[in-house]
């Protein structure tokens, strides 16, 4: 048995529908510029590639929980998201291979710290201070592809206090799930435990405490979380 000098931290995880087990997560990938109605409110170039960044695994907040206001931050923006979980992996996967590796889907979100955003492109710096802080990666339960089935069409919805802000469909995804896969293997091992945030549609905006986000795809469990009060 290992000694550890402090206590470990526990293990992140999801939970899954109609199971007691637990999906442990270990990497979070993300998928920026992926809708090009997205790209264009936020006045980026349709012509690029999308972004690829990664948020810490204990970053994640599960369904019905509260995500503190953050600090460092005036701008505190949504993202809601179609989730790939995954049960295997690999380098250099290739896409009619990709869709053997998939566990199963969620919903999750993207938070944002939207004011350091702007400064970090206009400088070419690092993702982390606006997109992999503490809470910035709720997620919803994953429902297994065998109940679900592949996913290539459906509704991505996002509400605040009960108004629809974001209404999408995962087709119109610039890269497809089988090619977000594939890229990503060519660059990282893809492992069993990952999970993939596949991009966001138009229609992100700025939250404040007691905001409620209710956050659906079409076939999958819904996601409903919280804006709390400031980080401590």
């Amino acid at each position: 048995m290992v000694s550890y000098a402090v206590s470990p931290p526990p293990q992140a995880h999801l939970d899954i529908t109609g199971s007691d087990d637990k999906f442990p997560v270990r990497r979070i990938y993300c998928i920026g510029k992926n809708y090009v109605a997205h790209i264009r409110e936020m006045n980026a170039d349709e012509r690029d590639p999308p972004v690829i960044f990664q948020k810490p695994a204990d970053a994640i907040v599960k369904n019905g929980g509260e995500i503190p206001y953050p600090v460092f931050t005036n701008n505190f923006h949504y993202e809601c998201e179609l989730v790939v979980a995954l049960k295997s992996g690999g380098y250099n996967i290739s896409e009619a291979d990709a869709a053997k590796h998939i566990f199963g889907y969620a919903v999750g979100l993207d938070m944002t710290r939207r004011d350091h955003q702007a400064l970090g492109l206009a400088k070419g710096l690092p993702w982390e201070i606006t997109k992999s802080f503490d809470h910035s990666a709720p997620v919803g339960p994953i429902t297994r592809v065998e109940d679900s089935g592949l996913l290539e069409t459906g509704h991505v919805r996002l509400k605040v206090n009960g108004e629809v802000r974001q209404d999408a469909d995962i087709s119109l995804l610039i890269w497809k799930i089988d090619e977000i896969i594939s890229k990503l293997s060519e660059q990282y091992r893809l492992m069993p435990g990952d999970i993939i945030m596949t991009g966001t549609p138009a229609g992100v905006g700025a939250v404040v405490s007691g905001d409620v986000l209710e956050c659906s795809v079409d076939g999958l469990a819904p996601m409903q979380v919280r804006i709390g009060g400031a980080a401590a």
